[in-house]
């Protein structure tokens, strides 16, 4: 028997090496060994095995099989290598991204000793305890009254080094030792277990329908299911998921940010049970290598997390969801490779023949441009579950609304204070958006306008007000004290300007002193335990007003929300992206759908200084056909996506300059080589330094009337950048085929 196996040099290439004879019946693909290269052992994955072998020289053999079961499987290493020539990215670096760091299999939960009475031990036995041996007796005098097993480890209050002292009373016969692992617990990343019973309409039945049938089919399908906001989506997915189990198939449920995944996965534990494994950024080391080895075990049939989960080492996969589909967040920015994990998991779906769900109330302009040319299957849920309503909106013209009142500066409308405290009257629950966290995002000289910024990136400083700092969002860098005056001019004149999360929090603490307020952002959420503490402290009716992020702007269900309040809608508007008012109107349209899921009416109130802007009034209508129409005529007038490919290539080093001369070079170098290729740049990155490095980008556009699959600029970024070198002198290129911005 012979073996391919990979090693994670710059290519991952594969080299043959013979199976001992006395592991010929472990070594299965996707496995890990060891074997000689060079004069190392070193570890690999074996990709393929065979009886025979073309290769006439001496070869080596395998010297050590480091896992009991496979960590890929075949499908999983196709997967590797298809994402390594489609984002340009050595086959080692793609591999080590979808395996986790320190993964070991042989990993084990460390052990806790439980204590119990032999059964029937009789008096005389207890008797035979020395009188000088105390703490064998206060042992004994504990179980006698206890009901169940006791933890060794509560006896360290009471004697010291009680381990030793059970040992005795077994050798005594007196006592029962019994061994527990401790399992990683995952209880603080879901919501306590919700039974619901579910009644589908008939707009429902016919999409698990379709749903189910092409599961039960065996072959690889894709779906976009678009529902409108609270129109029982995550029963459709239970629904598919129940069919796909019932047929021995496991399931991957994607979700775009860990805020989301208690809720859904309590759901999920809710119908499933056990079946279901969480896969997240906030979980540790420990955590992840026992997940990933009871996956690879069969333990787990249903895979809830975020981008990463689409790794999972699921075998038999019949069924993979990405729940709101449309976020960047799916997008891996850095390092590589710059995956998009919708697109993954279509690729994903294609090799295990799975069907493959891209579902959101604001689908992506892409995916809706596949259902129109008929490459995605359309699903639509038009109406809310259980006969809710959609909420009543309001747009504040916060011009208007200042220039009537003779207030400026607000930063809460009267409109809103007013349903605010409407709904604080009626014991409902208000949800309030700012999609900026801190307490204030500049610091400026009130007589010269110089911005205090960052040493190392070309952005301003972030006033802090917990911990009286100013932070930068990108870098981590913090000043050692806050500048008392400006360091252009010397005047004493700082103000803050702007609004965070921190500050909308101190007004609403003033202005609603009785009111329970609760703030969900990336500094209140260190952990994932935090956020399913803060969620379900809201779920229960323990907090009164929920402000946050766009964590909080989409996925949830609360059913007492019936108010959601958008404090400043134009944040993010005016940014030179050509993806910006289509993420502007996405996250108005998601963060007004938290309103009003229940029996209750709901009411959003937008705040806004655009009120005439075409993606504020559409996204305040609701109206996602005619916002998306608009822009799709504007796209193929402009030849963005979905009606070109794109690419941008990132120049970073420390030197502007230098930056600057080889960007410009290499456009002159690339004209007139690839007809029709439209190329945008050099020009300074929107963020121009970040991390003490200076960027540029270039841009590479082709419509793809001219190359349908993205081949021609596939071959063309490969020949002319890929296969060259990522760096030139201290210049580091990063390439990124389809990205989601281009700031």
């Amino acid at each position: 028997m012979f073996a391919q196996v990979a090693f994670p040099i710059s290519s991952y290439q594969a080299f043959s090496y013979k199976i001992p004879e006395a592991m010929q019946k472990d070594i299965e693909v996707g496995v890990r060994v060891k074997a000689p290269f060079g004069r190392r052992i070193v570890m690999g994955i074996v990709i393929s095995l065979s009886k025979t072998n073309e290769y006439q020289g001496r070869m080596k053999s395998i010297s050590e099989l480091v896992d009991p079961q496979p960590i890929l499987s075949q499908a999983l290493w196709e997967l590797i290598q298809w994402m390594s020539q489609y984002y340009l990215t050595p086959l080692g670096q793609v591999a080590k991204s979808v395996l986790p760091s320190s993964l070991s299999l042989q990993y084990k939960p460390p052990v806790k000793w439980e204590a119990r009475l032999k059964k029937n031990v009789s008096k005389e036995e207890l008797s035979s305890i020395p009188k000088r041996a105390k703490a064998q007796k206060k042992i004994v005098a504990l179980l006698l009254e206890a009901k169940a097993p006791v933890p060794i480890s509560n006896f360290n209050e009471i004697i010291s080094n009680p381990l030793n002292v059970c040992k005795k009373l077994v050798e005594q016969e007196i006592i029962v030792m019994i061994e527990k692992r401790s399992l990683p617990d995952l209880s603080g990343y879901t919501f306590d277990l919700a039974q619901k019973d579910i009644v589908f309409s008939d707009e429902q039945k016919a999409t698990n329908k379709k749903i189910c049938t092409a599961i039960l089919a065996n072959e690889y399908k894709s779906f976009l299911l678009h529902g409108v906001t609270g129109s029982g989506k995550t029963e459709i997915y239970i629904e598919a998921a129940r069919t796909a189990l019932s047929k021995g198939k496991t399931v991957i449920l994607l979700l775009p940010e860990i805020s989301l995944t208690p809720q859904i996965a309590g759901r999920f534990k809710s119908v499933f049970g056990e079946d279901v494994a969480l896969w997240h950024s906030k979980l540790s080391v420990a955590q992840r290598s026992w997940t990933w080895r009871e996956i690879c075990k069969g333990t787990f049939k249903i895979v809830i997390g975020a981008r990463s989960a689409v790794f999972s080492p699921l075998k038999n996969l019949g069924l993979i969801i990405i729940d709101e589909e449309q976020e960047s967040s799916f997008k891996q920015e850095a390092p590589a490779p710059r995956y998009h994990a919708r697109d993954v998991a279509l690729v994903r779906g294609r090799l295990e023949k799975a069907t493959v769900v891209l579902a959101s109330a604001t689908p992506s302009l892409e995916s809706y441009y596949n259902h129109i040319s008929g490459k995605l299957e359309y699903l639509h849920l038009s109406k809310r579950f259980g006969g809710a309503k959609y909420p009543q909106t309001h747009i504040v013209d916060m011009i208007q609304d200042q220039e009537e009142s003779g207030k400026y500066g607000l930063i809460i409308s009267g409109l809103l204070q007013d349903k605010i405290e409407d709904r604080l009257s009626k014991g409902e629950q208000i949800i309030l958006l700012q999609n900026r966290r801190g307490y204030s995002p500049v610091m400026r000289c009130g007589d010269c306008g110089e911005v205090v910024s960052c040493n190392h990136c070309n952005v301003s400083l972030t006033f802090h007000k917990k911990n009286k700092k100013l932070i930068c969002h990108y870098c981590g860098f913090t000043p050692k004290r806050i500048s008392d005056s400006c360091k252009a001019c010397q005047s004493p004149n700082m103000k803050f300007f702007g609004t965070g999360t921190q500050r909308v929090e101190d007004i609403l603490a003033d202005t609603f002193p009785k009111a329970k307020i609760e703030r969900l952002d990336l500094d209140t959420t260190k952990s994932g335990t935090k956020i399913t503490k803060i969620l379900q402290s809201f779920d229960k009716g323990e907090i009164d007003i929920l402000l946050g992020t766009q964590m909080i702007a989409k996925g949830l269900d609360f059913g007492n929300a019936t108010l959601v309040g958008i404090i400043n809608s134009d944040l993010g508007l005016h940014l030179p992206d050509f993806r910006a008012g289509e993420r502007i109107f996405q996250l108005i349209y998601q963060a007004s759908g938290r309103a009003g899921r229940g029996e209750k009416l709901g009411e959003v109130v937008i705040q806004t200084y655009n009120s005439e802007n075409p993606v504020i009034k559409k996204a305040a209508q609701l109206d996602l056909k005619s916002y998306y129409n608009i822009i799709l005529s504007e796209r193929k007038e402009l030849n963005y996506p979905p009606f070109s490919w794109i690419a941008k290539i990132v120049f970073t080093g420390p030197e502007y300059k230098t930056v600057e001369k080889i960007s410009f070079r290499i456009v002159q170098n690339l004209k007139g080589k690839f007809k029709g290729l439209e190329v945008l740049g050099p020009a300074p990155c929107y963020f121009e330094k970040l991390r003490g490095n200076y960027r540029s980008q270039i841009v590479f556009k082709i419509s793809k009337t001219l190359d349908a699959n993205g081949g021609k600029l596939h071959t063309f970024l490969e020949k002319n950048f890929f296969e060259t070198q990522h760096k030139i002198g201290n210049i580091k290129m990063n390439i990124n085929v389809n990205p989601v911005s281009l700031l």
